[in-house]
């Protein structure tokens, strides 16, 4: 027997329920672009009316400069009392999210606003036609509340030595998994892009989708002017392409107020899950650098929350800035390797606006689910480099409970193993072993050796090569597991 819906008058009136979600995409700047997608959200729900009532407008930083552009969207869409947020870059995607439905239950909000967008191929277009990019806004106008990230990302050591760029960092995660399962260079090259080319099969049919030219798995494989290689095993087209003009919005409030609005029950969508986990250890500090246990810990308490996998939920959008984002979250999840946990084409094949994802990717969750009876729809979230992750999972029905909205820290650190560091360059000097690694390249030449290696006494240090020799043998050669010899931040092989 199926569980008993509760009716919405026996629903607890600051019960959050999103209403309204919209994009845009057009040639114009980000600024501009959220409040079209704000609009279509209000507009969504059902009328006009909504945004009078809108008191609370958050958005996350994206790779634009503006000081407050909630209040712009504020302006544009009729909600001047509005309470303006920003969310700073290192902060989950779902936190703004998160912080949005607390608020509603808490009664600080009873109708808020989550937005966000990015305009990069406006203003590359902007710059090569020698146009100037204007910042809407006044430059000297800061938010109402302005949400800092704690700690920073990435180790000092990893500063010094460059390794700041995702593409590297991701691809050594997706070696270190490839070694821990015991796959062939080749075997691993091939599985990642029938991942991707199964992504590009999603993508082609999304209307919105920004890059639905067809992919197959053998020219994701090769390496092309089109398809340019940027850290081993990486290529362009592994890559999130963040060159789009996308923004998203979503509106949410109390069942209070959306009765008040006159908001019809065929628009609501009940949060269950909002979920992150706030610790963040860098990739030199993970004993096992192609583990994320504490995504597991989120998919294990959305499990209890739902009463059933996540694998289970009708429609389900995995973050997919890298392939090594989507395999491992497969399985730390328990989801089909052999999958394909998309419903937009993935960030390569539908765009990757930097720190918007979330949004762009749950409306059409929304899309898929909305309708359905009983339907569930779930987002993950990636922030950093597999550092901090987040779950939201949603419902056309309510199950008469509050929606789990928590920040699993504690939980994540206890089962979260670590190692310790060398904290400098020259910190040490002797023996080491390759614990994982990438290779980069100048133009289509593999030039630099960038690995992670342990050294006796237990620690990880971060160790380069500049061997043009070398790095081409790391590409077709696994060096996990290689002897090594470290000196001033550098590396030889233990044979040289």
């Amino acid at each position: 027997m199926s569980p008993r819906v509760p009716s919405s008058r026996t629903l607890d009136g600051r019960l959050p329920v999103l209403v309204g979600v919209g994009t845009a995409s057009a040639d114009a700047e980000a600024v501009q672009l959220m409040s079209s997608a704000a609009e279509a959200a209000i507009l969504d729900s059902g009328g006009r009316s909504v945004a009078a009532c809108i008191d609370r407008i958050a958005v996350p930083q994206g790779s634009w400069s503006y000081p407050d552009p909630a209040r712009s969207v504020a302006a544009d869409v009729g909600a001047p009392g509005a309470t303006t947020h920003l969310f700073e870059l290192g902060i989950p995607q779902q936190t703004p999210i998160n912080r949005a439905l607390s608020a509603i239950a808490s009664g600080l909000s009873e109708v808020a606003l989550v937005v966000g967008g990015e305009a990069r191929r406006w203003e590359r277009d902007q710059a090569a036609s020698g146009r100037s990019t204007p910042a809407s806004g006044d430059p000297g106008a800061g938010p109402d509340v302005l949400h800092r990230r704690p700690g920073p990302l990435l180790e000092e050591v990893e500063v010094a030595h460059r390794l700041w760029e995702p593409v590297e960092q991701y691809a050594m995660i997706e070696n270190a998994l490839r070694a821990a399962e015991g796959r062939t260079l080749s075997e691993h090259q091939r599985e990642i892009a029938e991942l991707w080319s199964r992504c590009n099969q999603v993508a082609r049919s999304n209307p919105r989708a920004a890059f639905p030219e067809a992919r197959e798995a053998g020219w994701i494989t090769r390496s092309s002017p089109a398809n340019r290689p940027l850290a081993f095993p990486y290529a362009k087209w592994h890559s999130s392409q963040w060159t789009v003009n996308q923004a998203a919005a979503l509106v949410l409030c109390s069942v209070d107020a959306a009765q008040r609005m006159g908001v019809t029950e065929d628009r609501w969508i009940f949060p269950l899950v909002g979920i992150e986990s706030s610790h963040a250890v860098s990739l030199l500090r993970r004993r096992d650098p192609h583990r994320w246990p504490a995504m597991a810990v989120l998919g294990e308490a959305a499990s209890r929350r739902i009463g059933r996998s996540i694998a289970e939920v009708d429609a389900l959008e995995v973050y997919s800035c890298f392939p090594a984002a989507v395999r491992v979250q497969q399985r730390e999840l328990g989801l089909d390797r052999s999958g394909t946990p998309t419903v937009t084409g993935g960030m390569t094949f539908a765009g990757g606006p930097f720190n918007n994802y979330v949004l762009q990717s749950l409306v059409d969750v929304i899309a898929c689910i909305r309708g359905t009876p009983a339907g569930l729809g779930a987002v993950t979230s990636v922030s950093g480099l597999l550092t901090k992750p987040g779950i939201g999972i949603w419902a056309t029905a309510p199950d008469g409970r509050a929606p789990l909205v928590a920040d699993l820290h504690d939980t994540a650190r206890a089962v979260t193993p670590t190692v310790e560091v060398v904290p400098t360059l020259d910190g040490f000097e002797g023996e080491g072993t390759v614990v994982t690694y990438t290779v980069t390249y100048d133009g289509a030449d593999p030039v630099r050796v960038v690995a992670l290696c342990s050294v006796p006494d237990g620690r990880r240090c971060v160790a380069v090569s500049d061997d043009p020799g070398l790095a081409a043998a790391g590409v077709v050669t696994d060096l996990i597991g290689t002897p090594v010899r470290i000196g001033d931040g550098t590396f030889v092989t233990a044979d040289r």
